[in-house]
């Protein structure tokens, strides 16, 4: 192929707004004939238009890294009865508008498997907003002061899946709180929510502030909801090589680390 024919044929992509990537194709790809030809172009663009989308909903999500169910211990976590790991790795659940509430201590799981539950997702083309509760708290009461609470609810309203990680690790101010309450009071049995926490509901309450708000937020959540437990311990730490220090402290020694 000519260069001349190269850069009108880049330029009549440009122009159709298709990817480069069919310009390069056209120099490689081979046909039987014109129509076997045109498909297998076309196909590639449709595959790369894909993996483009795929990729701008990942970066875009605000997961703070990318996680597969590779390795993941389903055997250590407790699902509901009417719930296996093939039909959560399905995202039924989205489609459902239900909630997932991840229960456990700190660092048995919660994460791994909600951002694995939101790449698939992505994957999947569908979109997905990853926070630390406390930094969404803290976004929401920021535009609230600046006046652009609207655009930001905008912006998370696009996607179908909330996650929210680390809900109760630190206390909200009562702003943020009402804020964050309004916002999932909002989006009820409209979109799916994750939410991670290692605080029982009971205590909800203690970052909250308020007792009928409280119980007005469990229960929107608990109404279409799975609840997952994780009981078994620190993964991170029995993948430390300071583990095995760590079970041979006596339980009043550990008490006191």
């Amino acid at each position: 192929m000519s260069q001349v024919l190269e850069n009108e044929i880049t330029a009549c992509c440009k122009r159709l707004k298709l990817s480069r990537n069919l310009a390069d194709m056209a120099q490689t790809t081979e046909g039987g004939s014109h129509q076997e030809y045109l498909y297998k172009l076309l196909s590639a663009e449709l595959a790369n238009r894909e993996k483009v989308r795929v990729s701008k909903l990942i970066n875009s999500a605000g997961f703070y890294s990318i996680k597969t169910f590779d390795g993941f211990r389903f055997d250590e976590i407790t699902l509901p009865s009417d719930l296996t790991p093939e039909r959560l790795k399905s995202l039924d659940f989205i489609r459902q508008k239900k909630n997932i509430i991840m229960y456990g201590r700190t660092g048995t799981g919660k994460t791994m498997l909600s951002t694995a539950l939101g790449v698939t997702a992505c994957q999947r083309g569908i979109p997905v907003k990853f926070y630390r509760t406390a930094a969404l708290v803290n976004q929401l009461s920021e535009a609230k002061r600046a006046g652009t609470l609207s655009m930001l609810l905008k912006k998370l309203n696009k996607a179908s899946l909330i996650i929210l990680d680390e809900f109760g690790y630190v206390p909200y101010d009562r702003t943020g709180a009402q804020l964050l309450f309004d916002f999932l009071s909002e989006i009820h049995e409209q979109k799916s929510v994750i939410l991670n926490t290692n605080l029982e509901f009971s205590r909800w309450v203690n970052v909250l502030y308020d007792e009928q708000m409280t119980a007005a937020l469990v229960g929107r959540l608990l109404h279409h909801c799975y609840l997952l437990l994780f009981p078994g311990e620190n993964n991170r730490l029995r993948e430390s090589s300071i583990n095995d220090l760590y079970r041979s402290i006596s339980p009043a020694d550990q008490a006191e680390v």
